[in-house]
């Protein structure tokens, strides 16, 4: 694959977004681009590689370093 853009760290987070986009599309979110091919997949990709689609990691993870390590209660 290629034309990822430098903000996507792998092909399988590229590939996540696209079906995640590709979906909006199909329940009814309009497309951000012109393109001939009916398929949301290929309208999905491109707007991904367009960087028209907004994402973000998500909140970064608590520290949970103490909870394994509290004694079971029973």
């Amino acid at each position: 694959m290629e034309n990822i853009p430098d903000r996507i760290d792998s092909r399988f987070r590229f590939i996540l977004l696209a079906a995640e986009r590709a979906e909006q599309i199909m329940r009814g979110a309009p497309a951000k681009v012109e393109m001939d091919s009916p398929k949301v997949t290929r309208v999905a990709l491109e707007e991904i590689r367009q960087e028209l689609v907004d994402w973000d990691y998500g909140p970064a993870p608590e520290d949970e370093a103490g909870v394994a390590d509290e004694p079971a209660e029973g």
